[in-house]
């Protein structure tokens, strides 16, 4: 009886250099982001994105971008509404 040992699975190798700071440490997670579109503030939940391990700039793919893009210029309905508190720095 032969037996199958299971190869360890490789993550794709992606180059990554943060724009802002520098870092070549991402991970891969999903965010929430607050769009401002005509006056209006807009919450996408659970994007797909690469976060900066060090200054947690997040980066979309064009694809996550462009489905973005369609969803808050009203290509899809919102899932639900929220409140906001609004503070005046000054």
């Amino acid at each position: 009886m032969r037996s199958f040992i299971d190869a360890p699975q490789v993550a794709e190798m992606v180059m990554f250099q943060c724009h802002v700071c520098g870092s070549t440490e991402a991970k891969e997670t999903v965010v929430d982001e607050v769009f401002h579109v005509d006056h209006k503030h807009l919450l996408v939940e659970h994007i797909p994105a690469t976060v900066c391990e060090r200054c947690g700039e997040k980066i979309f793919s064009r694809e996550t971008t462009e489905r973005i893009r369609r969803m808050i210029h009203g290509e899809t309905k919102s899932v639900k509404s929220v409140s906001m508190d609004v503070f005046a720095y000054a």
